[in-house]
């Protein structure tokens, strides 16, 4: 397969199926996402491997939120970005890009290649205020479908809870 050439898979999906801008580790962020006019994902915890953070900065606002994933806030979310924040940030780079994370964030990066050091900077130098965690669940039970799905065994037919995807093409 060549350079941008797409697979078969991908020429018959309804839906692009972007690469990653670069390879990441999921041990620290497992989950990340741009979806819901926010930057939100699931990131581990450096002191508890029981626990993980559900962490989220709105576009625009840079509202941010962090808590448990049992609900309890973040400690280190005081009125600035937490090191769980800025580990979302980090890896929503490696993901997905400096540029797409400025795009969906409505970052303006200073001068220069944007970076997930710059994007931060320019984030918090607004000074954001801290949100609410209503989007918590939402995003933590997103993480537990994706893990769901890693678990089952890989099979070519369709699988029953995708089925209200619209066929690509009439079978006869």
């Amino acid at each position: 397969m060549g350079v941008g050439a797409l697979s078969v898979w991908e020429q018959s999906s309804t839906a692009r199926v972007m690469a990653p801008a670069r390879p990441r580790k999921l041990a620290k962020v497992p989950f990340v996402e741009l979806a819901d006019g926010r930057l939100q994902g699931v990131v581990s915890s450096g002191s508890d491997i029981g626990r993980v953070y559900v962490s989220s900065v709105a576009a625009r606002t840079y509202a941010f939120a962090c808590s448990t994933n049992n609900n309890r806030p973040c400690g280190g979310a005081r009125g600035m970005f937490c090191k769980h924040i800025q580990a979302l940030v980090a890896e929503a780079v490696l993901q997905y890009g400096a540029e797409r994370v400025a795009r969906g964030l409505v970052v303006e990066p200073p001068a220069g290649e944007p970076d997930a050091q710059s994007l931060t900077a320019a984030m918090t130098a607004t000074r954001p205020v801290k949100d609410d965690s209503s989007a918590a669940a939402q995003v933590f039970s997103r993480f537990l479908r994706h893990l769901a799905y890693l678990e089952l065994a890989p099979v070519t037919s369709p699988l029953p809870e995708m089925q209200w995807f619209p066929p690509t093409r009439a079978v006869a």
